[in-house]
């Protein structure tokens, strides 16, 4: 009985100890970070990035510019898992997390896939590209202030469709699992 109480108090302060330190990490960023999770035709699909506010600025095309390569999110380099390779469009993307990068102009979006599986969302590797890829881009009528990726399933066929939404923009691109 006695080995259990030490036992059971043990794991009360190791967890708690795990919980506090985790909540100080956060505590201490301007971007939290999360991750978004789906099943997708029987395959885990992640995205986990950090998710900057935009506290009244004007994002694209000022704070993101036009025409230069960003990383979708802050600190860590975002990145994208799959439990399977995944074909988006004409781009087939290997198992495993890559970290990916954005190309934003006012009309179009350029989206690239990385073999790095993780980096700083400041130090974009060319050479380090898989391949890339155009996205959908739509104008949203109610500004989103926070960054938010999004996996959800396809309402057309089979497989996914990743999002991501901020200020008045969306892009996204479908997927299927391979």
């Amino acid at each position: 009985m006695r080995v259990a109480k030490v036992a059971l108090i043990s794991g009360f302060v190791l967890g708690s100890t795990l919980a506090v330190a985790l909540y100080a990490r956060q505590a201490g960023r301007a971007s939290p970070h999360e991750s978004v999770s789906e099943t997708i035709d029987g395959s885990l699909v992640t995205i986990t990035y950090g998710r900057p506010y935009m506290r009244g600025r004007t994002i694209f095309g000022r704070l993101v510019p036009y025409g230069r390569v960003w990383c979708p999110g802050a600190d860590e380099a975002t990145t994208f898992d799959s439990a399977r390779d995944v074909q988006m469009g004409g781009l087939k993307v290997p198992a495993g997390p890559h970290t990916i990068w954005m190309l934003p102009s006012a009309d179009a979006w350029t989206l690239f896939v990385s073999n790095e599986p993780s980096g700083f969302h400041t130090n974009y590797n060319a050479s380090a590209n898989l391949g890339s890829l155009e996205l959908q881009k739509r104008s949203i009528e109610t500004p989103v202030e926070q960054l938010t990726f999004a996996i959800v399933k396809n309402p057309n066929g089979a497989g996914g469709i990743v999002k991501m939404t901020w200020e008045t923009t969306e892009v996204s691109v479908p997927f299927t699992v391979q």
